[in-house]
């Protein structure tokens, strides 16, 4: 039962005219580009990053850190980390839009933008970190 002291006004605009100022339907086409595009860098990076856990196990730290001295190991190593964070907050952003509204958004999104950039900034300099501890190491053995 409606309430007698609301006046009912009826609004006669079609679907057309209500959408119209909402925005582009194109709004979203570059993030979904770059979801996907990242999505399809991701799956040989992550073959052969699999490949190589299996071909470096049981093998010793030095080893292991002689491994990541290699310039291509190191930068399919700083692809995959960089790759692998960038496609987390580009989906993560999705799931903020569409879950969570009105002033909690932006909070949201630029916690999540910080955690995904810290973690990814943490993965990136243990890379670095792997790559120069095995390349001092090539040197001292060598000398």
């Amino acid at each position: 039962m409606s309430n007698p002291k609301k006046p009912h006004i009826t609004v006669m605009r079609s679907q057309l005219s209500r959408a119209r100022g909402l925005g582009s339907g194109q709004a979203g086409v570059g993030h979904w580009w770059a979801e996907r595009a990242s999505a399809v860098a991701l799956v040989p990076l992550s073959g052969w990053f699999v490949i190589q856990v299996f071909r470096l196990a049981g093998a010793s730290q030095p080893e292991v850190a002689k491994w990541g001295a290699r310039p291509f190991n190191t930068t399919m190593m700083l692809s995959l980390v960089i790759l692998t964070f960038y496609h987390t907050q580009l989906g993560l952003q999705v799931i903020i839009d569409d879950y969570v509204h009105g002033k909690a958004h932006l909070p949201a999104g630029l916690l999540m933008k910080g955690i995904v950039f810290l973690l990814g900034l943490f993965g990136t300099v243990s890379v670095l970190k792997l790559a120069l501890a095995g390349s001092s190491r090539g040197k001292v053995a060598a000398g």
